[in-house]
């Protein structure tokens, strides 16, 4: 008598099982392709996005969002969130601190609304920081430095950039920003001034209050740069150009409705995602 017999099974049934568990390992193995040569550019993109990119492939092979969370998990290619917290800002200093003009207020175009912020991304030996100034709209960096020290002059570096890239110049611009020193000094407030845009400061600790700058330092830490910080200046300058090229290009925002930064940027008619916060009268724009 055959084994199949023994065991209570037909043949037929066997061989199909065999089939049918070599058929899903081989989509499976697809989809970890698919995923490997898209975090080749952004190594820790998270699965909702990747779902969203792959759409078109995914549904040819018959796999939902639910099946590729589970192919991640199985092949330990799931994203586990890390958390990095450094003090960069110090407002305790004798400059001016500017009111709050965007409080109720939620972004409708680009170049409405700009928010920075300074982030470290070094270590103890090699202290490293990086200036953005991200469109609060779009969610596009338009300008960025990477430095060795918290001088004004990387912060000064990244605002100029910005103003240069600027698309939509006769468009009345905010720059909102913490109080710290950087931004509350003397030559920081002149190229504002000279670039015709309105000064805007937080003017609490609460963290929503500039949760936008804080989200895309995040991205790029989490996402792209990693926490690796033994890089050089002039190897972690080279990475943070290439990363934000590849963020501001190709990594699709919730908040957007999965546009690129830089396809949100060319148009002003989508009205961007938006929630509210424990406190009312606080907009806060949404997840990205």
């Amino acid at each position: 008598m055959a084994t199949c017999g023994l065991l209570g099974i037909s043949r037929q049934v066997y061989y199909r099982s065999i089939r049918s568990s070599y058929r899903r390992k081989a989509i499976a193995q697809q989809v970890v392709d698919l995923v490997k040569n898209i975090r080749l550019q952004m190594p820790r993109i998270g699965t909702r996005k990747l779902y969203y990119l792959l759409q078109d492939d995914l549904k040819g092979l018959g796999v939902g969002r639910d099946l590729l969370f589970r192919i991640l998990k199985a092949n330990h290619l799931l994203i586990v969130p890390k958390r990095q917290y450094h003090i960069t800002t110090s407002s305790h200093h004798r400059f001016r601190k500017h009111k709050n003009l965007i409080t109720d207020v939620v972004p409708s175009q680009p170049e409405q609304i700009w928010v920075s912020d300074i982030t470290y991304i070094g270590n103890r030996t090699n202290p490293m920081y990086l200036a953005l100034v991200t469109d609060a709209y779009s969610k596009k960096i338009m300008g960025y430095d990477v430095s060795d020290s918290l001088d004004v002059k990387g912060s000064i570096r990244a605002l100029k950039m910005a103003i240069k890239t600027r698309c939509y110049k006769p468009n009345i611009l905010v720059h909102h920003s913490d109080r710290g020193l950087q931004y509350c000094s003397n030559q920081y407030q002149d190229v504002l001034k000279k670039g015709k845009l309105q000064c805007s400061m937080t003017e609490s600790y609460d963290p929503y209050a500039n949760a936008v700058a804080e989200r895309i330092n995040g991205i790029l830490k989490a996402e792209f740069i990693g926490y690796n910080t033994s890089h050089k200046l002039s190897v972690m300058q080279q990475l943070i150009s290439d990363s934000i090229k590849i963020y501001n290009t190709c990594r699709p925002h919730y908040s957007c409705f999965m546009k690129t930064p830089e396809q949100m940027h060319q148009q002003n008619e989508i009205k961007i995602r938006t929630y509210k916060n424990k406190y009312p009268s606080k907009h806060v724009v949404a997840g990205i």
